[in-house]
């Protein structure tokens, strides 16, 4: 359908109330050129403005889109990430006041497809969407993400320890391991220093590892206190 006083070419917009991540595109199913979309939406999260879509100006009951829509499922054992893709028939509900708007893309929690015609947006009182509102996350998918953060935060302080037991018990193996390793690499790290003897830059090297244990024990005590 080519955009005329009879259709509208409207912006596109994919939001999603799921906690794995979805692509989508539309398609009129009558004539295939009008297709737009191709967005990739991640968990909890709405898209940004897509072109394009062409509506009819004025709404009539039996609009319908097709929606092909992508999504992954969680990583097998095997590392693969299974992709599953669906082709949704929905019917355009009826435009707000009568005025053909932007087309939301809308995927529910339940992993169902549906399409709004709006100018205003989730959140707006007119908005007239079943769902309303902006997405938001799952406390499963907020422990998901704090839990990255926290191995994470670990693994800094767990680092830290090991240097701080190797200048300790091998001070002048570790003091050369660490001079070769900023030789070439980070120049400006060594450039005060006369050698990896010297023992200004052994000193320097356990005052930079107790501040850094400190700072990431820090980190992990505020990330503790912030789980979901």
């Amino acid at each position: 359908m080519a955009a005329s006083k009879n259709a509208v070419s409207v912006s596109l917009h994919g939001v999603n109330y799921t906690d794995r991540p979805f692509e989508y595109v539309v398609i009129d199913q009558e004539n295939p050129s009008n297709s737009g979309g191709g967005e990739h939406i991640a968990p909890f999260s709405a898209g940004g403005i897509v072109c394009c879509y062409t509506l009819p100006r004025q709404w009539s009951p039996g609009i319908q889109v097709q929606v092909r829509a992508t999504y992954w499922l969680p990583k097998t054992a095997d590392g693969k990430l299974p992709e599953i893709t669906k082709v949704h028939t929905v019917d355009v509900p009826k435009y707000v006041d009568g005025e053909v708007g932007e087309l939301w893309v809308l995927r529910t929690k339940e992993g169902n497809i549906e399409v709004v015609s709006s100018n205003h947006q989730p959140n707006h009182p007119s908005w007239p969407g079943k769902i309303k509102g902006w997405p938001e996350p799952s406390v499963d998918y907020q422990r998901e993400g704090w839990a990255i953060l926290k191995n994470i935060a670990e693994v800094h302080v767990r680092n830290y320890r090991k240097l701080i037991d190797k200048i300790e018990k091998t001070p002048l193996q570790h003091s050369q391991e660490s001079w070769n390793f900023a030789k070439e690499y980070n120049k400006k790290e060594i450039a005060n220093f006369k050698g990896p003897d010297d023992p200004a830059y052994l000193e320097y090297l356990k005052s930079d590892y107790a501040e850094g244990l400190k700072n990431s024990e820090e980190e992990l005590k505020e990330i503790m206190k912030r789980k979901p």
